[in-house]
């Protein structure tokens, strides 16, 4: 049982219900149009990825979902709650069921490692210092970072290291679903593959579901069951990966025809080759 001194533990709703449902929304800002008529679902267990160039929304999109945004129009839902309920004093137990890791990491400068990876604990529960501590300890150790680095401020940690602290302060709370907003971005194509196999690792051991945003072409057929490819304000399509390859849209076909996804998608499938 769940009560307010300890972390989430991950919970199974209702079979066949979606864990988001985007419908019809909109968002603009002044006079411009970031969203028109958006409508989505992510599925309990999958990895679903929101793609797109630059500008087509998908970061904002991510922020509405977690309620960090409200869109001009439209219903958001997060299991089954309308996500605007997030801003409420109310919304604290649905806070609890997610983790977010956002572009770059967004650690605390001032904080160690550890202190950053305690923050959801701190804000979100009455643990003792004690096991807060154990439940840091074991977080850093689940995202492959060695104990001594949780004394470490993020200035004195490389730029995957960070984001590796930045994944265990995400997963701190056990969330069930966990948003990741270009979580390989700028990172050496090595150290972005190991980011990408430690969150497969994860989401075996952890059972969640993950929602990304990436422009990584590598990252989604790595990663991806299903994907929305955002433009124009509008989804131009969706499906796996797969499918998308064939998709009749001038946008999506570009997307996925160019030299790098071309070469993206001779990658995975001499990976797959060589597994089997």
């Amino acid at each position: 049982m769940m009560n307010d001194s300890l972390p989430m533990v991950a919970t199974t709703d209702q079979p066949g219900l979606p864990v988001i449902e985007v419908s019809h929304v909109s968002t603009r800002f002044g006079r411009a149009v970031v969203h028109n008529d958006v409508s989505l679902t992510v599925v309990r267990g999958e990895v679903f990825a929101i793609a797109g160039g630059n500008g087509s929304g998908k970061s904002t999109l991510l922020r509405e979902i977690v309620g960090l945004l409200t869109p001009t129009a439209g219903l958001i839902r997060l299991f089954g709650t309308d996500s605007r309920e997030l801003e409420e004093s109310d919304g604290r137990p649905l806070h609890r069921r997610f983790g977010v890791m956002f572009q770059g990491g967004a650690l605390f400068s001032s904080m160690t490692l550890a202190e950053n990876v305690a923050v959801p604990l701190r804000e979100h529960t009455h643990l003792s210092p004690g096991i807060i501590r154990d439940i840091v300890a074991l977080k850093i150790a689940l995202v492959g970072l060695p104990q001594d680095s949780a004394v470490k401020y993020p200035s004195e940690l490389s730029g995957g290291m960070r984001r590796r602290a930045a994944l265990a302060r995400a997963i701190v709370m056990d969330p069930e679903l966990l948003f990741l907003d270009e979580p390989t971005a700028g990172l050496d194509p090595m150290i972005a593959d190991g980011f990408d196999e430690l969150l497969l690792h994860l989401k075996r051991l952890l059972g969640f579901t993950v929602v990304m945003v990436t422009h990584d072409l590598d990252t989604l057929w790595r990663l991806a069951d299903r994907v929305a490819v955002l433009g124009n304000g509008r989804v131009l399509g969706m499906g796996t990966m797969e499918d998308l390859t064939h998709s009749n849209d001038p946008v999506v076909r570009e997307y996925f025809h160019g030299p790098r996804g071309r070469a993206a998608r001779l990658q995975y499938a001499g990976t797959v080759l060589h597994q089997e």
